[in-house]
Parts: structure tokens; sequence; C-alpha cells
């Protein structure tokens, strides 16, 4: 029994190990290309970016982590056709794999084919459907975010912890502009227009797993957005939540793998965020 109960807490320092490495070299690589990308193309709207380094970047995290864990499942953004139906797929039909890697090779495209310095490397690893690490690289700060379930998360080596706002009012939230025009974007908006007025201010930098990032460092109070995918939200959510904060869909509802409509805050303003959306009919 004691060698099963240890089992868990061996490999997940393994997975950890190989999940910060992968993150680190592929963003590393990232920044070696800022401005210098050869290829540009849409996916599904003008909003939706794709180079050869988005490529690139998820081909060297797949081809490590194979190297490590050659048996374990892997899901990334650019082996998915786009679109949300196509995403939807892909990950129903991975989701109850027994080890499962949700990578987005860069989250946030546009800022980096534009050199806004606001992008990162996703990285989770699921197991039987929940997350059980979680970490997010940004290479243009070398800040590396992390968290084990159970065990905390962490940024520069020190243990993070959601910020302390107790209302809307007080709280700095941020939401994002989706690429899907025709449903998420509409629906988003209402949000907006809901969400302004009530908070603090609201910030659209262009990466939800960065987002995600700095709600669990304590830099955001909130954070919410229609229409996102298992790979930009699986690493954040964990985060978040290691961190003493709250994740679940627009509607409040807990966060899983299928989560496409996303509401992370605190814990404190939460309710209100949602109620907020709810009350606007941008929910989803």
């Amino acid at each position: 029994m004691s060698e099963q109960r240890n089992e868990p807490v061996v490999g997940s320092k393994s997975f950890t190990a190989v999940a910060i490495n992968c993150a680190a070299k592929a963003g590393q690589w990232i920044n070696t290309k800022l401005g210098a990308y050869s290829s540009l193309n849409l996916k599904y709207s003008s909003h939706d970016l794709v180079t050869e380094v988005d490529k690139g970047s998820e081909k060297m995290i797949r081809s490590l982590i194979r190297t490590h864990f050659p048996t374990h499942s892997f899901l990334g953004e650019e082996g998915v056709e786009a679109g949300p139906e196509a995403s939807a797929k892909a990950l129903e039909s991975m989701r109850d794999e027994e080890y499962l890697w949700i990578v987005d090779p860069i989250d946030g495209t546009t800022n980096f084919v534009h050199e806004f310095p606001y992008y990162c490397v996703s990285i989770a690893l699921a197991h039987k459907g929940e997350v059980i690490v979680g970490v997010v690289y940004d290479p243009t700060r070398d800040e590396l975010f992390v968290a084990e379930k159970g065990k905390g998360a962490y940024v520069h080596g020190k243990r993070m912890e959601v910020s302390k706002e107790q209302t809307l009012r007080d709280s700095l939230i941020a939401t994002g502009f989706p690429a899907d025009h025709q449903y998420a974007l509409p629906i988003n908006l209402k949000g907006v227009q809901a969400v302004a007025p009530q908070v603090r201010n609201l910030r659209v930098a262009g990466s939800a797993a960065l987002h995600m990032a700095y709600v669990a460092a304590g830099r955001l109070s909130g954070f919410w957005e229609i229409g996102l995918n298992s790979w930009d939200l699986a690493a954040g959510a964990l985060l978040i939540q290691e961190s003493g904060g709250k994740v679940t869909d627009t509607g409040g509802q807990p966060y899983h793998l299928g989560v496409r409509n996303v509401a992370a805050s605190n814990g404190h303003v939460h309710d209100e965020l949602t109620a907020a959306l709810g009350k606007a009919g941008a929910a989803g």
C-alpha cells in the first residue's frame, strides 16, 4: 500500500520537471524567432493567426514529452482543425485518457506577430480528466508559473496567492476578444459593456493563459471570456485553484476540461462577476 501511495508523488515531480523543461525550451526558442517568422496564416478568423513558430514550438514540446512519456496522449492546438466544433471533438476523443498533455505552443500569437510582449507557452497534464500539473511560461519576462495538484502554485519560486479585493468595484478584471466573430465575440462584448462600469478597470492583453496566471499571482482580481479551448485554460485553471482562487464556467458551474466559457477570480468577487455576466446575457 505504501508503494502505491508514494507513486503519484514521485511521478508528479518528474511530470512537473518535464513540463517546466518543455515550456522553458520552447519559450526561449520562440523568442529567437521574434520578428523573424516567415509564414503567417489565418485559421478561424482574422483574429486567429498561426505561424511556423507555433507549429515548431508544438513539435518541440511533443517530441520532448514523447521522449520521457511515450505512452502518454497529447492534445496540442496546432494538431487540431480550426474552429470550436473541431476543438470540442478533439478533446472529447481524448479527455478520458489516463495521461493527457494539453498544450498551447504560443498563447497570444497575434501579440507575437506584432512583437507586443504578452504571449506564453501553456502546458498542462491531466490524469483521467483532472489537471494535475500546470505550467505557463512567459519568455519575454522569463516568468515561470507552476502548479501541482494539492501542492500550491509558484512564480519565481515563491508561493502565489490570489488578490484580496472583496468587490467588483475595487477589482481589476481581464477579458478577451474571441476569434469566433459569429457567436463568442458578440456575447463577450455584451459582457464588456456590463462589467466595465462596475469594476476599477478592464484589461484585454491577448493571452488567456497569461491572464489566468496573473489572477493566480494576485495581479488581476478576475478574468472571463467566451469560446476558449482546453489548451487556453487547463494550466491556468490549476494555477488559480492552487493559489486559492476559483474557476467555473460563466454560469458558475465547476471547471472541467470541456469548459469553453470561463470565469476565474480570487474567489471573493466570483459570484458578483458571474451574476453581472448572467444579468447581461453574456454568460454564453
